[in-house]
């Protein structure tokens, strides 16, 4: 019969074995990746090639008798990615308290400081949360407004934000003001202009989309932000649909507060 003390060495070790082989199988995605690179030519000739968006398809287990047209509010993930979630759950079940104290939550400062590098900012400017509308709220509940300060925004921004302006119109006195913009805005100085025009001496804040929820519309942030700067309003840019998808930076935007979703 084994001791108290050997009992405790033996699952200590399987513990610790099983820690360190979950995650040392190759993943789904090398060979998807894998895949995709075998594709050569210009990124035109690429777009035109039907076997590389098959290939795409394949990483995917929707339903191929619907047609998903939205991918931005409820994105489906390749199946290397459920995987990969499944692997991560599993894992936490095993051995929840020392799997998840010791090895999972300690990797969040990991993912932290990655999404610094990625956005060129120091690690202490980034908050992980639940998601961008969460990110956003923070921002638009937190930030100080008094009765009858004005927030500015476009009639085309993400319907919860705008609710809750509406909230704090409600409960503070501040008043939300929005405008429209073309569709499609092909112009950015006749973005930046319509902003300007619509800033009022009450104007303490502005919020604007990266990129359009509704249209896939990309907005000059930057041009927007140098123009309220010079007035001393801050911009909150809402990023759900932009991190990740094309390059670009902080400094790139140079705005106050930028919020996305990482899926």
């Amino acid at each position: 019969m084994s001791s108290r003390k050997q009992f405790i060495n033996q699952i200590s070790g399987g513990a610790l074995a099983l820690a360190s082989t979950a995650f040392l199988t190759k993943p789904l995605s090398d060979s998807f990746y894998e895949d995709l690179n075998s594709f050569s030519g210009s990124v035109l000739d690429i777009a035109k090639d039907e076997d590389f968006w098959a290939t795409v398809q394949q990483a995917f287990t929707v339903d191929r008798s619907l047609i998903n047209l939205n991918n931005g509010g409820f994105s489906p993930s390749p199946e290397f990615v459920q995987a990969a979630m499944k692997k991560h759950l599993d894992f936490s079940n095993q051995a929840p308290v020392y799997n998840m104290w010791r090895i999972l939550e300690p990797r969040r400062e990991g993912v932290r400081q990655r999404i610094a590098r990625m956005f060129g900012v120091d690690t202490e400017e980034i908050a992980l949360t639940r998601n961008a509308s969460e990110s956003l709220q923070i921002c638009q509940l937190g930030i100080d407004l008094k009765k009858g300060d004005e927030v500015l925004t476009t009639d085309q921004d993400y319907p919860r934000m705008i609710t809750t302006f509406q909230q704090r119109e409600r409960r503070e006195g501040i008043k939300l003001n929005q405008f429209s913009i073309p569709v499609p805005a092909e112009n950015d100085d006749e973005i930046v202009s319509l902003f300007e025009q619509n800033i009022t001496p009450k104007t303490k804040l502005i919020l604007m989309s990266h990129i359009v929820n509704i249209s896939g519309q990309i907005l000059p942030v930057k041009k927007v932000v140098q123009m309220a700067r010079k007035k001393g309003i801050p911009v909150i840019v809402d990023g759900a649909h932009a991190f990740a998808h094309f390059s670009f930076n902080q400094e790139d935007l140079d705005c106050d507060y930028y919020t996305t979703s990482l899926h």
